[in-house]
C-alpha cells in the first residue's frame, strides 16, 4: 500500500458500515480520502476519530446524493479543485428495498437503479475521465457487489436487489475491457461479499425485526473490515496485476 500514501481515494456511502471502514482503513494507510454520503454528520464524526488517532491520512466529508447527477459533477469538481482529482474510486453505496417483481412499487425500483446502477456508473465516469485528464495511468476502481450479483437466491424481497448487482457484474466486466482497449493499466474490480453485519438488513427489514433475527441465525455475516481488508489486498496487487473480482462468504 506504499504507493498509495498521500494518494485521493473517494468512498460513497462512508458514514456507516462497509463504507466507513474502508474509508478508515484507507485513512490509516495514509491515502486522502474522500467520503460522500447524503448525511456527513457520521463522516465528521469518522475524521474527528482518524486524526485523534493520528493516521497518517485525512479523511475529506463530502455531502452528496448520488441519486441527482448534477451533485455527483459537483462533487468531482470539488475534489479537483481542492485535491487534483480521484486515484482510486470505491463504489460502495447501494441500498435495498423490499419490493417484490410480482407486487413491488416502481419507486423502490428506481430508487434501486439510481444509486446501485446508474451512481455508481456516473462515479466511475467521472473518476476514469479524473484520471486521464492527469495521466493517471494505475489508478483503480472498485465496485463493491455481492454474492447475489451472481446467483439468484430464493428471497423474493431482494430479486430486484440482485438484479441490480448483476447489472454490477456486467458493469465491471464492461468497465475493464474498455480500459483494456485504451491501453490504460487503470484496473476495475468486483468484490462479492456474502452477508455483512451492517444496517443493510435491518433498514430492508426496518418493520420486521423478526426476518432480521431469521437472517443472521441462518448466515454467519461477515464484518465490515473485512470488506476492508479486500479493498487494501486488491489495492496492494502489483501494478500489472488484474484483479477481476472476489467473491466471499463468512465460515
Amino acid at each position: 500500500m506504499e504507493r498509495w500514501r498521500g494518494r485521493v481515494a473517494l468512498v460513497t456511502g462512508a458514514s456507516v458500515g462497509i463504507g466507513a471502514a474502508i474509508a478508515v482503513e484507507l485513512v490509516r494507510l495514509g491515502m486522502k480520502v474522500m467520503g460522500c454520503a447524503r448525511d456527513v454528520g457520521k463522516i465528521q464524526t469518522l475524521a474527528a476519530e482518524c486524526k485523534s488517532a493520528s493516521h497518517p491520512g485525512v479523511l475529506v466529508p463530502f455531502k452528496c446524493d448520488l441519486t441527482k447527477e448534477e451533485e455527483i459533477l459537483s462533487m468531482f469538481a470539488a475534489i479537483k479543485n481542492q485535491h487534483k482529482g480521484v486515484d482510486v474510486c470505491i463504489n460502495n453505496a447501494g441500498l435495498a428495498q423490499p419490493e417484490q417483481l410480482i407486487n413491488g412499487k416502481s419507486s423502490g425500483w428506481k430508487n434501486m437503479m439510481d444509486v446501485n446502477v446508474l451512481a455508481l456508473s456516473m462515479c466511475a465516469r467521472e473518476a476514469y475521465q479524473s484520471m486521464k485528464e492527469r495521466n493517471v495511468d494505475d489508478g483503480h476502481i472498485i465496485n463493491i457487489n455481492s454474492v447475489g450479483g451472481h446467483h439468484v437466491y430464493p428471497v423474493p424481497d431482494l430479486h430486484f436487489y440482485m438484479a441490480t448487482k448483476f447489472a454490477v457484474t456486467a458493469l465491471t466486466e464492461g468497465l475493464r475491457q474498455e480500459l483494456r482497449a485504451e491501453k490504460t493499466h487503470i484496473r476495475a474490480t468486483s468484490l462479492s461479499p456474502g452477508l455483512v453485519d451492517t444496517e443493510f438488513v435491518s433498514r430492508l427489514h426496518s418493520n420486521e425485526p423478526e426476518k432480521v433475527a431469521a437472517m443472521y441465525s441462518e448466515f454467519k455475516p461477515l464484518e465490515p473490515k473485512d470488506i476492508a481488508s479486500a479493498v487494501t489486498y486488491v489495492l496492494s496487487a502489483p501494478p500489472h496485476v488484474q484483479v477481476g473480482d472476489i467473491n466471499f462468504e463468512a465460515v
